[in-house]
């Protein structure tokens, strides 16, 4: 009896070992992928880990930030833009989906407008708001919420996907092409 449990203490000791090794190897291939420490995103509207005024929210004028990007991965054909609220009461909450920006475009003018297609360059995808372009914070009262916009360089110039797509299409087609990624945290409350 002793035998036995000794032989599947050692398999269980050996199993952990070669889980945690694994576990290990990807994380530091995902690091890897995902290390561009020089790649930032910014806006004048607000500074990361700040209060977002209300005029980007639905109490004011519920128009979009300008953002600017730069120091992108090398290769980087194109990005995708994404805004989400993981603080929202029935999970992660999309506000704003941009993709297919062309790798020469480094900002976002404020106030884009809610179309599919803006400038004829770059699309726009539908919202948990079930809308086309941003719409703003616009939590429950209570705690602040954290909205973070995230970044994506991307080593393809296009997703392919039709105007108007949703976070899981773009997601899915973004999967093993993201060069690198940054982002910029924003809160507010109400």
């Amino acid at each position: 009896m002793f035998k036995k449990v000794f032989l599947l203490f050692i398999g269980i000791f050996f199993l952990t070992a070669c889980v945690d090794t694994l576990a290990g190897k990807e994380m530091q291939n995902q690091n890897t992928q995902n290390d561009t420490s020089d790649f930032f995103l910014r806006s004048s509207a607000f500074m990361n880990n700040t209060f977002i005024p209300k005029r980007y929210t639905c109490d004011g004028d519920d128009i979009s930030p300008d953002l600017y990007w730069g120091d992108f991965p090398p290769g980087t054909q194109s990005f995708v833009i994404i805004m989400e609220d993981p603080d929202a009461p029935f999970g992660v909450f999309v506000h704003w989906i941009v993709y297919d920006i062309p790798y020469y475009k480094t900002n976002l003018r404020e106030n884009l407008p809610r179309t599919s297609v803006v400038d004829g360059l770059f699309k726009q995808g539908l919202n948990d708001f079930g809308k086309i372009g941003y719409n703003g914070p616009c939590p429950p009262k209570g705690m602040p919420h954290r909205y973070f916009i995230r970044i994506y360089a991307l080593d393809i110039p296009t997703l392919g996907l039709p105007p108007g797509a949703t976070k899981e299409d773009v997601r899915y087609k973004m999967e093993g092409h993201i060069l690198g990624q940054t982002y910029l945290m924003g809160r507010y409350g109400r």
